[in-house]
């Protein structure tokens, strides 16, 4: 096999570039989704199982792109980057669409698709890094890329906010998404096509190294879903062992997502959304109650939506730091998670402790340590034990077990939350905390490799 050259600086940065409005688009369904839902009159306990949609899709997207690009040449466009273009134009599509559903069947339809989309551009990505890079800047690569992916979650969590400091209203009527949370989401698809387009012009892929090989094996390719499953039944013992640290990792965020504006809203800023049924809109009086209720859910929507960006922007410093390290120095990845996953897990479990809303910064801010370890440690240990020319699947199952432990959350979560917590909010990020706790546990079965070779610092041209 011909070793691969090492890459400047820019060139790592524009290959990963389009992780920008990737991340654009699930930091906006991550910090605003629920707050559509409820204003859209779901109740907070049946959020989790109307997020479902998103790791279902991941489930069954996921694998399914991995195997195709893998067995994908355009002369023209490369090997993954056909499916960045199509998530691209889908996702897009769907954020400007999101924010403008009148019915909570709609948006939650919309989740569907909107997430499916941002599969089909995000699966090859990971594939990209360990197509383009040798072994020895694979560490760097993907914590480059997780430095884009903080840019964006900072700056697309904190934009409805931004927006109404401008003047645009967060306010609406019953059943109605606030302006700015619709100019959030149009901004967000143009950033999407934009980022993507960068990374499409300015990156070139490695063909096969013997084409006439590769399109005989891509002719005599059998069925897609049988491949899959063989893939998965015998996947590397690494990748196994990982799979479980990243089945509590995610589970922390997804109960993260779907229930912190629920769960911030009403334990720390006594904001809970008005049910719109309990007031009667032709009385004055109920419809100025109603009013200044749902002012004060909204306004504390946005702050909540704001805080959580520190998470974007704590994960874009730690990443910038590992980044400069893993530049020069071989990084003990798996130590970097365990020590990064217990910071998380504190961030989490003092939200419900915390003495007045801005103190949740500091939480958001070790949460976000977690989440940049999350974006390139587990890539990074198992990059190295993965077979080149099956990148694309084995990343695509891999991401099987970040969809899994959503898909669970989803359906167990809202009982739980009933059943266990009086329908109490706060106790998901409760859960959130020590689910990463049990994931750095977990850790003590992932074995850390090693490069032989010291890497010089990347040129940046």
């Amino acid at each position: 096999m011909t070793a691969k050259p090492r890459l400047s600086f820019w060139q790592i940065w524009n290959m990963s570039f389009g992780f920008l409005g990737i991340q654009f688009g699930f930091a906006l369904q991550g910090g605003f989704m629920s707050r559509i839902f409820q204003t859209l009159g779901a109740e907070k306990d049946a959020l989790p199982l109307l997020w479902i949609a998103a790791p279902l899709t991941g489930l069954l997207v996921q694998p399914v792109i991995g195997y195709f690009s893998d067995r994908t040449w355009h002369p023209l466009l490369g090997r993954r980057r056909p499916y960045f273009l199509a998530g691209a134009i889908l996702s897009s599509i769907a954020l400007v669409f999101m924010p403008h559903s009148p019915t909570l069947w709609m948006a939650a339809g919309l989740l569907w698709v909107l997430d499916a989309s941002i599969n089909i551009s995000m699966e090859p990505f990971r594939a990209l890094v360990a197509d383009k890079l040798p072994e020895s800047q694979r560490s760097y690569g993907f914590v480059l890329q997780t430095l884009i992916i903080g840019i964006g979650t900072w700056v697309a969590s904190n934009l409805p906010w931004f927006i109404a400091q401008l003047g645009v209203s967060n306010e609406a009527g019953p059943g109605v998404v606030p302006p700015s949370v619709k100019i959030a989401f149009a901004i967000g698809a143009f950033v999407f096509m934009a980022s993507i387009l960068v990374t499409i012009l300015t990156t070139r892929e490695y063909p096969p190294e013997d084409m006439e090989r590769f399109r005989a094996e891509k002719k005599a390719q059998g069925n897609v879903i049988s491949e899959i499953v063989q893939h998965v039944i015998h996947m590397p013992a690494q990748m196994l062992r990982l799979g479980v640290v990243q089945f509590f990792s995610w589970l922390a965020f997804f109960a993260m997502w779907s229930m912190a504006t629920p769960g911030l809203t009403e334990h720390v800023f006594k904001a809970p959304a008005p049910d719109p049924a309990l007031f009667d809109m032709g009385v004055p009086a109920q419809a100025a109650d109603f009013t200044s209720a749902n002012a004060a859910f909204q306004n504390a929507a946005d702050l909540v939506g704001s805080y959580m960006g520190y998470y974007g922007l704590s994960s874009m410093l730690v990443a910038l730091l590992l980044s400069f390290y893993a530049a020069r120095l071989p990084l003990n990845r798996k130590a970097v998670h365990a020590g990064s996953l217990v910071l998380g897990g504190i961030g989490f479990l003092s939200m419900w402790f915390v003495p007045h809303p801005s103190w949740l910064i500091g939480s958001f801010a070790l949460v976000g340590v977690a989440w940049a370890s999350i974006l390139s440690m587990p890539y990074a240990l198992l990059s190295s034990h993965v077979p080149a020319e099956k990148m694309g699947i084995y990343m695509g199952i891999f991401n099987m077990f970040i969809v899994i432990p959503q898909i669970v959350a989803a359906t167990v979560l809202g009982p739980a939350l009933r059943g266990l917590f009086d329908t109490q909010a706060i106790f998901a990020l409760v859960i959130s905390g020590s689910s990463l706790l049990l994931a750095a546990v977990s850790l003590t079965g992932v074995r850390e490799t090693h490069d032989a070779s010291l890497p010089s610092p990347p040129q940046v041209h």
